[in-house]
């Protein structure tokens, strides 16, 4: 399905899903400016020191201080090369060793790397290069692309289209005619009554069958997704879920590219996602955390046959016509490289596992809180769903503003959190040590107690 902006779908996920700020919103108060940071904690303009709990968006895995080793590496290579551009069979050394890096570390057998600046820019590339394939084996017909409701992939005009969330269609004259989006996974929000998470996932797969049976599997091209779902909430996918769905792509031959943008480089407790859910992916996608957010820089890994497709058809037309201005930029390229040695070299990934577990279980016992409904997660990243009714299930209405409220009960006690729709989702950097995870549920669960007071007392 498509997303009309008036549809009873689009109403559905935009109650859950919380737009952008208003442009208005801060019109008279400005932005919260911030000054510096330290580990996991930032400071405003003002003195106000808060925990981050969201790594900024999902990416600042190393924290938010200045880091010596990164800074040297992006000086040094500065006044070595500070630019070089990768068309027309240049690269750098930097370029080439990080590509080399990264397909050691791939989930999944991969043969190239092409490297951009954003995971909007990495998803973009992947939706071209889908197509590109299917004209490269005779199937142009194959042109469909399939996200889910409520999924992020991120906000160029390609990859919008894909993203499930209509606040960013909207008046945008998007999505793109040839996306689709299948049912929004979120066990908790959409089981129904006494169904099964495993129940619940065959229902999933089958709403997907019937999607790419109707559209017709000669035309589908496509299936992205989020190991977790990042931006819809961080939404753990129900068990069996993947399997079931990846069957199904099977099936249709249909290709699957995993969005690890958020997931990737420890989150989950793997280095990928895709590990920690036994995704086989044709692309992976990956940003943030790739450089820690020291430097804009992203990657797609694609497979062999993606890559020879590459070959066939720019043989055809005389040239792969594809590229950005700082695709490869070689300051960039090394600070990545640098990010997953010390990755490596402090076991990071080691480390998530090892506190993960302690992040989850404080935040499952916060689902007894009267105003929780649902709360889960996996690694480093974890979601709470707050309700107005918990036996019902019971959304807040919109009139409520019950994300502003969280939003300002959180700053109010000293915690940034992600705050999307109803729901408050968690991604603090991977640094975070176990006294700190302490301190964050502490803090959350005042931000808990508050909420629920402010809206007793609307």
């Amino acid at each position: 399905m498509t997303f009309m902006p008036n549809s009873p779908e689009a109403r559905d996920i935009a109650s859950f899903i919380h737009p952008q700020t208003n442009p208005r919103a801060h019109e008279k108060t400005g932005p919260t400016i911030i000054a510096k940071g330290d580990g996991i904690w930032v400071e405003d303009s003002e003195g106000k020191r808060v925990l981050d709990a969201s790594a900024g968006l999902w990416c600042a895995s190393l924290g938010f201080a200045a880091n010596e080793r990164i800074a040297r590496v992006a000086y040094d290579q500065m006044r070595k090369l500070g630019y070089y551009q990768t068309y027309r069979h240049h690269s750098n050394d930097p370029v080439i060793d990080l590509t080399e890096k990264l397909l050691k570390l791939a989930p999944v057998p991969m043969s190239k790397v092409l490297l951009q600046c954003s995971g909007s820019e990495a998803n973009d590339t992947a939706i071209k290069l889908i197509w590109y394939y299917h004209h490269a084996i005779g199937k142009p017909q194959k042109k469909t692309i399939i996200g889910r409701m409520a999924g992020y992939h991120g906000n160029t005009v390609a990859a919008a289209s894909l993203s499930g969330k209509p606040d960013m269609h909207a008046d945008f004259g998007i999505p793109l005619p040839m996306m689709r989006h299948t049912e929004f996974p979120h066990w908790y929000r959409n089981h129904l009554d006494g169904e099964s998470e495993e129940a619940f996932a065959t229902r999933m797969a089958e709403a997907l069958d019937k999607m790419i049976v109707a559209e017709g599997p000669e035309t589908v091209a496509a299936f992205f997704a989020e190991p977790v779902m990042g931006a819809g909430g961080a939404i753990v996918p129900p068990r069996t879920y993947f399997e079931k769905i990846q069957a199904v792509l099977r099936k249709h031959d249909v290709l699957f590219i995993a969005d690890e943008v958020i997931c990737g480089f420890g989150r989950t407790g793997n280095w990928w996602g895709s590990q920690t859910y036994d995704l086989k992916p044709d692309m992976v996608s990956c940003a943030k955390a790739l450089s820690a957010a020291f430097q804009p820089i992203s990657a797609l890994l694609i497979n062999e046959k993606i890559y020879q497709a590459m070959l066939i058809e720019g043989d055809k037309q005389g040239n792969f016509a594809h590229g950005y201005t700082y695709a490869g930029h070689p300051v960039a390229a090394a600070v990545a490289l640098e990010t997953l040695k010390i990755y490596e070299e402090t076991d990071i990934v080691g480390h998530a596992r090892t506190v993960g577990p302690r992040l989850i279980a404080g935040v499952r016992k916060l689902a007894d809180h009267p105003i929780v409904g649902h709360a889960d997660g996996v690694g480093l990243i974890a979601g709470l769903e707050i309700v107005a009714d918990k036996a019902a299930r019971r959304a807040h209405p919109q009139e409520v503003k019950i994300g502003a409220i969280m939003d300002q009960c959180a700053r109010k006690n000293g915690l940034v959190v992600r705050v999307i729709g109803n729901r408050i989702a968690l991604s603090p950097p991977l640094i975070i040590t176990a006294a700190e995870i302490d301190e964050l549920l502490l803090r959350l669960g005042r931000t808990l107690d508050d909420v629920e007071a402010a809206v007793r007392a609307q």
